[in-house]
């Protein structure tokens, strides 16, 4: 049975540095004080996300608990302050052509919103081989990956595939564990030394991204 890619997006079809990964973090600061009034300065603010990220592998997971600030208005507020910094992000070279290589059906599942996933894949070069094979988490009414199988599933029903015939890649561990509560085959990327590749629900690992299209061809018959 052929196999189904399904790619996260951010930090794993480009390579968010640590400057970015910085400015993100202040992004969520400034939304939660600005539109939330936020009892906080704005580097306590920031700690908070990183705390957040540390905790909850989510970064705007800890005002909803913390400061009483619904997850879901602090997403869309968090996406109009991330607009502005997709000019940073530095697209991989030759991406278009290595996606295009590989033989099976690939789509797009990820934690950012529906705008920032279009304006994203339109800044990487790639939004055309993915146009109508993309979705965000908010177009099943979720705002995260790491919570439960539901946006999975309701993400297969809507490719329409079986959950089993699904290839899922991203470089967050914490999704990729519902993902194979599913019954999907799991792939994390990693830039370091940090593949996690010893966790029950990780089924390979590979470090960046090159290397896992090369992996997909050899290993995976794509």
């Amino acid at each position: 049975m052929q196999k189904n890619i399904i790619w996260d997006l951010d930090n794993t079809l480009y390579f968010e540095t640590e400057e970015y990964k910085d400015k993100l973090n202040e992004a969520t600061a400034y939304a939660a004080i600005k539109e939330f009034n936020l009892p906080l300065d704005f580097d306590s603010a920031t700690q908070k996300v990183k705390e957040s990220y540390t905790v909850y592998r989510d970064g705007l997971e800890i005002f909803a608990k913390e400061y009483g600030i619904p997850h879901k208005d602090l997403y869309k507020s968090y996406h109009n302050y991330k607009s502005g910094l997709i000019s940073m992000i530095k697209p991989y070279d030759n991406l278009l052509n290595e996606l295009k290589s590989i033989k099976c059906p690939q789509y797009i599942f990820s934690t950012s919103s529906r705008d920032i996933c279009e304006k994203i894949l339109k800044h990487i070069g790639i939004y055309e081989f993915f146009k109508d094979r993309f979705y965000s988490v908010e177009d099943f009414d979720a705002y995260k990956k790491n919570e439960s199988t539901e946006v999975y599933e309701k993400l297969c029903e809507a490719i329409g595939v079986a959950p089993q015939d699904c290839i899922f890649i991203d470089d967050s561990y914490s999704n990729l564990n519902f993902a194979k509560q599913t019954g999907m085959t799991t792939i994390r990327i990693y830039y370091k030394d940090n593949s996690a590749k010893d966790m029950d629900f990780i089924d390979y690992a590979y470090k960046g991204i090159y290397e896992c299209i090369n992996e997909l061809k050899k290993t995976h018959g794509c």
